[in-house]
């Protein structure tokens, strides 16, 4: 345990004894699990939902999401547009990062600078910032390259590191989670946020402590959580039971009744944010991990059609999903601004149509491909991918199944060492634009397609996502997300298939906030 840590400890019984705490509450630890891990504590490193989601209770960002996703200040109180291109956000004064140094908009413009660097997977976070102006020490000018009127909207999982700390322990750069590389920040962090890294044994547990220093009182009575990984369904299911655990996520979809039923347990389900889509390698003029040898049979939109009318999207509803998830045809879901339903309408599944079109495309007989997919992401991710297997089976496609654990799945296809693939989005913003620049947009350097991992591509396209972030006119903005998902749909630029449900399950005497975003704020959980 470091030196800054025990103080922090000590300081924090401290305020125990002395009855710091409210009244109402009273001191508590919390045991809480998922069936992935985060792969790094460096908040620049990977831009995955359950990494920022534990993350988020260490750093900050500067502008955050409230219980009903509506934007709150954090490091920053306030912010406005004082030109169509500059951005002012007015920052927080009296916060300290876990380590004692104050916070500045040194440590904004620092986070910018490291986020842009290889290595970073915030790229698309910054993408539109073309530089930052320090005005004061807690004033700073965010400059874009064109107008773009929600940019606060962008930032909420976009969070702050100290320069201070990056400088002495030779993290000034994010590490490449596609390399499997480390520095001090993927086992450590110094943050500004509620809860501190107390310590982290990846795949095992991470433990968080109470920042007794922390700028805002919190409603949370937890002083220290502990994190655990369990990526069986039934062993997680067996821990919150026995009560080894006081919450779990995601319910695995057949123990939802049971643990509905448990006098001692609740179960929370929501909608969620999410869309699950395949992606498709187009760019390489040669596919790998196929049997196809000289060409690429998905540059050709009619195999791509095929694929897609051949996954029976309501039996994966039915039988795999257990009726817990929303079939789509779009990248968004209802919730997203910019959402469509008009656009909502999936082509029918149809296996003959299907094999006609791998025959007009001249694989009468199919094909062999790769598939990656990972097996503790998403609600029955491998479970899903099987089944899709299967029916591509039914049109001559042989599909090589590669199932792993999210730690070694996303380093493979981050670095695009991959044929087909599964993926799942929140548009963090909320709005459309997110999923467009970091989805369907021609990958560029400055982040735009970061996680187009089939470099899926199309000139209208890239047009219509440029204007689409700097419109202020709604109605004309949704004209032209409208047609931009047209011509992605109309091309199957990638798989749409569903957004799944959220279930989570914890001890009646645990109070939670779920949110669609899935996010599990630490500072909203209390231990009655």
């Amino acid at each position: 345990m470091s030196p800054t840590v025990r103080r922090t400890l000590k300081a924090l019984l401290a305020l125990v004894l002395a009855g710091g705490l409210a009244a109402a509450t009273h001191a508590a630890t919390y045991k809480f699990a998922d069936q992935g891990d985060a792969t790094s504590m460096d908040p620049h490193s990977l831009n995955e939902s359950l990494q920022l989601s534990l993350l988020g209770n260490i750093y900050e960002p500067l502008v955050g999401r409230g219980k009903k996703l509506e934007l709150v200040p954090l490091l920053a109180t306030s912010w406005k547009q004082t030109e169509p291109t500059v951005w002012r956000f007015n920052l927080r004064r009296n916060v300290k990062f876990h380590d004692g140094t104050p916070f500045t908009v040194d440590d904004v413009i620092f986070s910018y600078e490291r986020s842009k660097v290889d290595g970073s997977d915030m790229k698309t976070k910054i993408a539109t910032v073309k530089e930052m102006r320090k005005i004061d020490d807690y004033t700073v000018d965010f400059v874009t390259n064109d107008p773009f009127p929600i940019l606060p909207d962008t930032l909420n999982t976009w969070f702050i590191m100290s320069k201070a700390w990056c400088e002495k322990n030779n993290a000034t750069a994010p590490v490449d989670v596609r390399k499997g590389k480390e520095n001090a920040a993927t086992l450590r962090a110094n943050g500004t946020g509620p809860f501190m890294l107390k310590s982290r044994e990846p795949g095992v547990r991470t433990v968080f402590v109470q920042n007794p220093a922390y700028w805002e009182k919190v409603e949370s009575n937890v002083t220290e959580a502990i994190f655990t990984p369990i990526k069986n369904d039934a062993t997680r299911v067996a821990a919150l039971i026995s009560g080894d655990i006081d919450m779990m996520e995601p319910v695995p979809l057949q123990d939802i009744e049971k643990l509905k039923a448990a006098p001692a347990l609740n179960v929370l389900q929501g909608p969620e944010l999410r869309t699950i889509f395949l992606g498709m390698d187009q760019s390489r003029d040669e596919l790998l991990f196929s049997n196809v040898k000289g060409k690429n049979p998905f540059k050709d939109r009619r195999v791509r059609q095929a694929f897609y009318q051949a996954i029976d999207i309501e039996a994966i509803k039915s039988r795999i999903m257990r009726g817990a998830a929303t079939p789509t045809n779009l990248m968004i879901a209802p919730g997203i601004r910019g959402f469509d339903p008009a656009l909502n309408k999936r082509l029918p599944h149809d296996t003959a149509a299907a094999k006609k079109l791998m025959v007009d495309a001249g694989y009468p007989d199919g094909f062999e491909v790769g598939m990656n997919c990972p097996n503790d992401r998403y609600v029955n991710d491998a479970a899903i991918c099987q089944a899709i297997a299967a029916m591509l089976a039914q049109i001559g496609v042989k599909v090589n199944l590669m199932a792993e654990t999210k730690v070694t799945y996303f380093p493979k296809i981050l670095s695009r060492n991959t044929s087909f693939y599964m993926l799942g989005w929140t548009p963090d913003s909320y709005d459309a634009q997110n999923a467009i620049f970091a989805l369907l947009m021609t990958p560029a350097a400055n982040g735009q397609g970061l996680f187009n991992l089939g470099s899926y591509s199309n000139k209208r396209v890239d047009e219509l996502g440029k204007a689409i972030a700097s419109e202020l006119d709604q109605t004309k903005r949704n004209a032209m997300i409208a047609e931009l998902f047209k011509i992605h749909g109309d091309e199957f630029g990638t798989l749409p298939l569903h957004q799944q449900a959220l279930a989570w399950a914890a001890k009646k005497s645990i109070q939670l906030v779920q949110l669609a975003d899935n996010t599990n704020q630490l500072k909203w959980t209390i231990v009655k």
